[in-house]
């Protein structure tokens, strides 16, 4: 889930991801560490929308998951979430995962996106301004073909969802 960067596994993180694991009686310290979007201010806006329970699905680049790089996220991985500025935010556990075709995006997981107005316009107009900065930024050209993660998640920490 590459993004604007890679936080650390910060003590604080480290806590937080302790709590959790003793809460929840696991034995592994297997997790990403991701702060959303491609600047603080994103990264804030979409913790925010994950914390209000707005937001229950995510989308990347299937590139981004190629050999020598992060292994693609699947049902089960945990994911703990940052801010704008690395502090920990959340906890959550994919549960569902697909790949398709930019353009492909459907109603139903722009809604569950939960970014502005929750429409599949609105999700294409962001993702393509986020994945097209990335495009850039890595030296290719985005299509309406490019392959993406559509990957759907619950929060399990702090405020497990129901």
């Amino acid at each position: 889930m590459p993004g604007w960067y890679v936080p650390d596994r910060t003590p604080e993180v480290a806590a937080f991801w302790t709590a959790y694991r003793a809460a929840a009686g696991l034995d592994h310290d297997r997790y990403d560490v991701v702060a959303h979007g491609h600047t603080p201010a994103i990264a804030d806006a979409l913790a925010a929308l994950i914390l209000a329970g707005t937001k229950r699905a995510t989308a990347s680049l299937d590139r981004d998951y190629a050999p020598g790089k992060a292994p693609r996220p699947a049902p089960g991985d945990h994911v703990l979430v940052v801010d704008g500025s690395g502090r920990p935010a959340c906890i959550w556990q994919t549960t569902e995962v697909t790949v398709g075709p930019f353009a492909g995006v459907t109603d139903d997981f722009a809604w569950v996106e939960g970014e502005g107005d929750r429409s599949r316009a609105t999700w294409l107009a962001n993702h393509r301004e986020f994945f097209g900065w990335q495009a850039e930024r890595d030296g290719f050209v985005l299509t309406d073909d490019e392959p993406v993660v559509f990957e759907r998640f619950r929060v399990v920490w702090p405020t497990p969802d129901p």
